[in-house]
């Protein structure tokens, strides 16, 4: 008869514990194009906002006829949310900063029939005022507010999930000390607000939450700070190698490196007088 399998996985021998620097050569090797964090699994986790940003997009786009996602990364929620959405709009374009990932989301958008635009983060969006009914964005660099009035039809809206102040502190600060308070709060929901309403702008919705995260091991701790480049911006695993011992050795004796994102959902009107 068959050994029970409590016994055979009593009798295996345990996989091989991986090196420091085997788990760091492995983070550092993964390619960072575009938001799929699907590498993640079961190396990292994060908690997801109860909004449910990508299908309450998909639910926007079936009502507008012209649309810009703002910041598009590699196109990964623009892609889903088109997929979700009963009917898609006339006109969607994307815009993006980063030249691998304006080549990835080019790849995948395109069959949708969207166009996508490299741009940059100094210089005003390359669109005719008045050209889009609804404005999208998820976890952009920055909400340049008088650019998104601009571009917005009068009744138009600006849907978007931002990413909150402090997200992921515990980790940044991990590596570049306590912060000051002015980077802390930097993103606030209440100062980009205010700053939207300077830009001609009405809120129609806020909301906001921190989410737990958990870090498994330190493969995920680098490709992290590797995608995610505004966390640590100067990050290198040679000039943190230190940090990053520290880090390794204190999650394989103490379990998952815990952390917390702070996400907010935000939806503005421009006036229609």
């Amino acid at each position: 008869m068959d050994q029970p399998l409590a016994d055979q996985q009593r009798h295996r021998t345990p996989p091989a514990r991986r090196t420091f620097e085997e788990l760091v050569a492995e983070g550092a090797a993964v390619p960072t194009e575009g938001w799929d964090f699907s590498w993640f699994e079961g190396r990292a986790t994060e908690a997801r906002p109860s909004w449910g940003y990508a299908r309450s997009l998909a639910r926007r786009l079936a009502g507008a006829g012209a649309v810009l996602d703002v910041h598009t990364g590699g196109g990964e929620v623009l892609d889903f949310a088109l997929g979700e959405a009963a009917q898609a709009p006339t006109l969607t374009v994307a815009t993006e900063v980063w030249p691998p990932n304006v080549a990835k989301a080019t790849a995948l958008l395109r069959p949708r029939g969207v166009a996508v635009v490299a741009t940059r983060d100094d210089v005003p969006l390359p669109f005719a005022d008045g050209t889009f009914d609804l404005v999208v964005a998820r976890h952009p660099v920055r909400a340049d507010w008088p650019e998104i009035a601009r571009v917005l039809r009068p009744g138009g809206t600006y849907f978007a999930q931002h990413v909150g102040p402090a997200s992921v502190f515990e980790l940044v600060e991990h590596f570049l000390g306590p912060q000051p308070e002015e980077r802390r709060n930097g993103r606030h929901p209440d100062h980009e607000s205010a700053e939207a309403v300077a830009a001609g702008l009405e809120i129609v919705d806020l909301r906001a939450e921190r989410l737990r995260m958990e870090f498994y091991d330190i493969a995920a701790v680098v490709h992290f700070l590797r995608k995610v480049i505004w966390m640590v911006p100067d990050f290198t695993v040679e000039k943190y190698e230190p940090e990053l011992r520290a880090l390794h050795e204190r999650i394989e004796s103490e379990g998952p490196f815990v952390a917390h994102s702070s996400r907010h959902l935000v939806e503005a009107r421009k006036p229609r007088v």
